[in-house]
């Protein structure tokens, strides 16, 4: 976490005092960007169910637990839209799959509902959607103009996307924001690679060829505000950096920057025949997004390339683990390796109790 002043920067892009309402303020994305927007003097209300878990949050900021206690004479200039079901945490059984859809609809859909009664209209509805939208690709090189492949990430973010849409036809400004691969050292994707990586047990996924298009996390809390800010940004946004990178060249530049080797590779079929249409759409599947209307609108990355990403994110880390004895770290790579097929027991264990793990 940066000082209070280093943080505010992240949103300089907004006018000042703005009044924005977040929903999914708890998350990954959410909690940085709550921070950031308080620590600027921002006027910040956070929908969260259970009010215990506002604790994660940096005051001051309004808690709502429903839309409802949102009075309809409440000005509002922006709402956040960030609420859903976490998509990676296990297997996509048919229980699973309606979670995923059905949560990011039914807060969507309530989120629309709440403009449609507010006496002044929001500027802006920034919502989330995914990447997955564009289903599983190869080598094509993907902008907002291109279409979708049919797969079940994209029939959740193109119900997603619709759900948001609808908030047009009241006077509100959409932008839906194709959110890829978040990267920052306290979760998400890298926060999980980071102990077996520093530990010298990274490698690729399979043959290492699909593509990740990554975002380093605080470059994304910068094209949410530049997206409030900027009346002529809308529709389908790609929020991913302009130079994805393959699986192989992910974990060569991560272990790199670890100073670590990356020779572990993860066989692709133990990972299908664990978890199924989870780790063919996330993980061995892929996209190479480029981010054309965020740089067309005036944005500047920070950090396009993932050196540069993993540069901001892990230098104290890095240094960190390089100086571990090897004791330490060869007893540490037990536990990691314990771990893991703990793990795998478990997904199997759970996979052969779902015979709902059928598609929707």
């Amino acid at each position: 976490m940066g000082a209070p002043g280093s943080v505010a920067e992240l949103v300089a892009a907004l006018p000042a005092r703005r009044r924005i309402l977040i929903t999914g303020a708890t998350g990954f994305i959410g909690r940085r960007l709550v921070e950031a927007l308080v620590a600027a003097g921002h006027d910040v209300t956070v929908l969260v169910r259970a009010p215990v878990r506002a604790a994660v949050l940096r005051p001051p900021f309004r808690l709502v637990t429903s839309l409802d206690q949102i009075d309809s004479a409440v000005a509002i200039d922006a709402i956040v839209n960030l609420a859903g079901e976490p998509i990676a945490n296990a297997l996509w059984t048919r229980a699973k799959r309606r979670r995923i859809l059905s949560s990011r609809l039914r807060m969507t859909r309530q989120v629309v509902r709440l403009i449609a009664r507010l006496e002044r209209k929001p500027s802006v509805l920034v919502s989330a959607s995914a990447i997955g939208w564009y289903g599983l690709w190869q080598d094509e090189e993907l902008t907002e103009f291109d279409g979708g492949k049919r797969s079940f990430m994209h029939r959740v973010c193109e119900a997603w996307e619709c759900a948001a849409k609808r908030a047009q036809r009241l006077g509100t400004r959409v932008v839906r924001l194709r959110i890829g691969i978040v990267l920052a050292a306290e979760g998400g994707l890298l926060g999980r690679l980071l102990v077996p990586f520093k530990l010298g047990l990274g490698g690729p996924i399979g043959a290492g060829t699909q593509w990740m298009s990554f975002i380093e996390r605080d470059d994304l809390i910068r094209l949410i505000a530049h997206a409030i800010a900027t009346p002529r940004l809308t529709g389908a946004v790609n929020a991913t950096a302009p130079h994805p990178v393959t699986n192989a060249q992910f974990a060569a530049t991560l272990a790199h920057a670890l100073q670590r080797p990356a020779a572990m590779r993860m066989p692709a079929r133990l990972l299908r025949l664990v978890a199924g249409d989870l780790v063919k759409e996330l993980v061995i599947g892929g996209q190479r997004i480029l981010p054309d209307k965020a740089g067309a609108s005036g944005f500047a990355f920070r950090h396009a390339t993932l050196e540069s990403a993993l540069a901001a994110i892990l230098p104290v880390s890095a240094a960190q683990t390089a100086d571990r004895p090897a004791s330490h770290r060869c007893r540490s790579a037990a536990a990691v390796l314990g771990a893991t097929v703990g793990a795998v027991a478990r997904l199997v264990r759970r996979s052969g109790r779902a015979e709902q793990a059928r598609p929707v």
